[in-house]
């Protein structure tokens, strides 16, 4: 084994591999369902397949502006505007990302500088706290406790201090589920005011939310605007993950210092898949209907799980649903998942991994959008545990 000098030393020395690796590697070794990892097991839309196999033809092979083509950025703002009634400029404000996770790190990394606190609440998506720590930043956490997964802002106002430079929100919440109410944006609007501090509001789940619940975007909020990075995916919205497409809009003045990150991080996403989406976003079907395409198979997963020894809350939102095995086993969260996909073979993400203590509290996300033999599959094996 290589032996490196005193001198090498390493800046997220107690970050390993991502859990959604290591639970997808375990998943292929062992031939298990891989409810784990965050992707459909469908397919796209063929017209949009098509649509970016018609512009590679047309020889849009080559890079893209670094702020994404303005057909696209036209078709975001239209589609802003369209959903909650704000306006953003195409040219000045809005800019594509190679998926939702480059976004996410270049705007903390283009705001976050040397001892600088950032707010963080837990159980969190695993990409913020590495990119806070690589540039230096110091995370405060809070904890969001199960089984509603909400904010405790009375909390959270005491967390604040003068070096508090900004604030991570993610609704719908992944790995939870859970989404924040208009209360929630009220408060949040009035911990922030008369301050300095950034709002990065992660919504990569903005079209799927559940039960006639609307999803509360901080664009809805003016005061929460002006002082907000907010982060979305196509990914998510067209079952197309791996084609790492996604974009964020802010004012002006912080996404002229978001794009000073962005340029050196990727410089631009992929040219054809930007036409693409354009032309596909010109159909408001192709995302609006997509809360009831979800809805119904949260509700398909959660159903055939009646009769299993899980404890349900049904998710709000994302295409991820928590079960507790308290009633199951006394086992570590991490173990107990590696259990499953050894022994039973189907795959999940013990939730425990998004907290930076690793809070056990017996509970396992699963992955819901699949197709529904292979739910029907999970569930039996789950059934009989």
């Amino acid at each position: 084994m290589t032996q490196f000098p005193d001198f090498i030393q390493s800046k997220l020395s107690n970050v390993g591999t991502s859990i959604f690796a290591v639970m997808s590697q375990l998943a292929n070794e062992h031939n298990a369902i891989n409810l784990s990892q965050g992707f459909p097991d469908f397919d796209c839309s063929n017209k949009l397949k098509s649509l970016v196999y018609e512009y590679m033809k047309r020889g849009f092979n080559q890079y893209a502006p670094m702020q994404g083509i303005i057909p696209l950025r036209e078709a975001i703002a239209e589609k802003t505007k369209s959903i909650y009634s704000v306006e953003y400029n195409p040219e000045t404000e809005i800019t594509v990302t190679a998926g939702a996770t480059e976004a996410l790190f270049s705007a903390i990394s283009a705001f976050v500088k040397e001892g600088d606190e950032v707010i963080v609440f837990e159980p969190a998506y695993d990409s913020y706290v590495p990119a806070i720590l690589l540039n230096g930043g110091i995370p405060i956490y809070g904890k969001l406790s199960g089984p509603d997964y909400k904010i405790n802002w009375d909390e959270t106002q005491k967390m604040v201090s003068q070096r508090t430079r900004m604030i991570i929100i993610n609704s719908p919440h992944n790995p939870t589920g859970s989404v924040l109410a208009a209360e929630d944006m009220k408060r949040l609007e009035k911990i922030t005011k008369n301050t300095n501090i950034i709002i990065l509001s992660d919504e990569v789940y903005e079209h799927i939310i559940f039960d006639k619940l609307q999803h509360q975007s901080v664009c809805r909020y003016p005061k929460l605007m002006e002082r907000s990075i907010v982060i979305s995916s196509f990914g998510k919205t067209f079952h197309t993950t791996g084609w790492k497409t996604g974009y964020c809009v802010a004012p002006g003045n912080l996404m002229s210092e978001f794009r000073k990150a962005h340029q050196f991080v990727v410089y631009a996403s992929n040219t054809p898949v930007q036409y693409a989406v354009a032309d596909f976003l010109k159909d408001k079907n192709n995302y609006s209907e997509l809360n009831d395409f979800y809805q119904k198979k949260r509700d398909y997963f959660n159903n055939a799980l009646k009769s299993s020894r899980f404890k349900i809350t049904p998710s709000s939102g994302t295409y991820f649903q928590l079960l507790d095995y308290s009633n199951i086993s006394d086992e570590k969260e991490f173990d107990f998942a590696v259990r499953l996909t050894k022994e039973y073979k189907i795959a999940s993400i013990p939730v425990s991994v998004f907290y930076h203590k690793k809070d056990e509290n017996r509970v396992l996300r699963f992955c819901f959008a699949k197709g529904e033999a292979t739910i029907d599959k999970a569930a039996e094996i789950l059934c009989k545990i």
